[in-house]
């Protein structure tokens, strides 16, 4: 009898974008070629493509957590992210849900401003997210913008990074990766830190390209290679090493950089 592959689970709450290169679609691609059998809680729905956000349908709480729970019941996954949650009703459904015992790894990425500058998270939304979430996460991933928002730190070199950093891990007690990827310089550097383990992650800027959706292929990465049993640290650097290699090889689709998640996964090519 053939033997078959078991797959970890991994679990994404996020939002769905239409144009295919964040969110939900994001997660489940770098889940995929990751080796992580994806699942998915639908928080909104949006219209957009690479140029923009266009418009946002917020999914009600309660069928939120029906998708979660449906989730939960059947397949139980070995590690969660979060994304783009936008309401506080979506995120206290989400700290009601995962403030239970027993609830798998919690990867947070606070999404709240798109690339194109479209707020995804509404104001009454941040203090939820900040006060009450947060300390329910494993590891929590914000970009530049997103810390200085947390912190009131001003982020001008990697020693800020560490700074807020430490900041954020003091006052939330979870572990924190923020992401330097927009810092002036020609590397891109993020800091670990979880309260013993300190990470200077460093890439090289991969020039002439300009895409969206690198920081939910981050987060997912990271959740795939904790649901796939890898401790927090270490699926950080993994992770690192994924995206950087999904932006450099990334494709062009109608003119649009698109990240390429499954560039390990190419078929080979065959001459005609």
């Amino acid at each position: 009898m053939r033997k078959h592959k078991k797959l970890p689970v991994a679990l994404t709450i996020a939002g769905s974008d239409s144009g295919g290169g964040a969110g939900i679609q994001a997660d489940l691609k770098t889940f995929g070629a990751l080796g992580v059998h994806g699942t998915c809680a639908i928080t909104c729905v949006t219209a957009q493509n690479p140029k923009g956000v266009i418009g946002i349908q917020a999914c009600q709480a309660a069928m939120v957590r029906q998708q979660i729970e449906a989730v939960f019941g059947e397949l139980h996954p070995a590690a969660v992210k979060t994304g783009m949650l936008l309401s506080k009703e979506i995120i206290e459904m989400v700290i009601d849900f995962f403030g239970q015992k027993g609830r798998p790894p919690l990867i947070v990425d606070p999404v709240m401003v798109a690339t194109s500058g479209a707020c995804l998270l509404r104001q009454g939304a941040i203090k939820t997210l900040q006060d009450r979430l947060l300390p329910l996460a494993t590891l929590v991933t914000p970009n530049l913008d997103e810390t200085e928002i947390f912190t009131d730190i001003k982020i001008r070199a990697p020693e800020d990074l560490r700074t807020a950093a430490r900041r954020l891990r003091s006052r939330y007690s979870c572990a924190v990766l923020v992401k330097g990827g927009h810092l002036q310089g020609d590397e891109a550097i993020d800091i670990f830190f979880d309260g013993r383990t300190e990470l200077m992650l460093r890439a090289p800027f991969v020039r002439g390209i300009s895409t969206h959706g690198t920081g939910c292929t981050y987060s997912a990465a990271i959740t795939a290679y904790v649901a796939r049993g890898f401790k927090l640290p270490r699926a950080v650097e993994l992770a690192k090493v994924f995206v950087t290699e999904a932006i450099a090889n990334s494709c062009t689709v109608n003119r649009h950089w698109v990240l390429n998640q499954g560039y390990a996964l190419q078929p080979p090519k065959f001459q005609s």
